[in-house]
């Protein structure tokens, strides 16, 4: 069986210990963790299914954060090279502060979907958002989040109970064959 590569972005901090959650609770016998700018376009050759990880940042920190992303960097090299994911299974997890920033908390997962979409792929594991407290979303599309949403900052006693549960729907429903 091939692995399904857990990759992730920003290194360091909560989205890289989720990243590794998310990783021991697949197991290293069918997944690896790739930071994202370890990779390029090629992670998607020999992969049929995909987990990927990301931050939202606050408004106070939008331009710095976005300058050389390698989200960005990811996606213009898909679409220069006219990439076509059909047959691809993405699940997206992020993280976000529903707290501080309630207006666009984990909205990156939108971001991410969004672009994924528009190249073929089929975005899985929807991830409940009624345990939330955020006022405003992109990522939130009638009540379920386009992904698994985790707060380090508010809910951190909840984020191993949600990997596995999310982990354990993707396995089940979604990443099989």
């Amino acid at each position: 069986m091939k692995k399904i590569p857990v990759v992730y972005w920003p290194k360091k901090g909560s989205v890289e210990l989720n990243a590794q959650r998310v990783f021991a609770q697949l197991g290293e016998e069918i997944s690896e963790l790739v930071p994202l700018k370890d990779t390029g376009p090629e992670i998607f050759d020999n992969n049929d299914y995909l987990i990927f990880g990301c931050s939202t940042v606050g408004a106070d920190n939008w331009q710095d954060a976005y300058a050389g992303n390698p989200w960005t960097a990811l996606f213009k090299q898909l679409e220069k090279q006219q990439a076509d994911l059909s047959g691809k299974k993405i699940a997206l997890f992020g993280l976000g502060d529903q707290i501080i920033y309630p207006d666009h908390f984990v909205d990156q997962l939108y971001t991410l979907k969004n672009e994924f979409v528009q190249l073929g792929a089929e975005v899985v594991g929807k991830w409940p958002s009624d345990d939330y407290e955020h006022t405003e979303s992109r990522a939130d599309e009638d009540g379920l989040f386009v992904g698994l949403a985790l707060d380090e900052h508010n809910q951190e006693d909840l984020s191993e109970e949600r990997i596995e549960r999310w982990v354990s729907d993707l396995l089940s429903n979604h990443f099989v064959g």
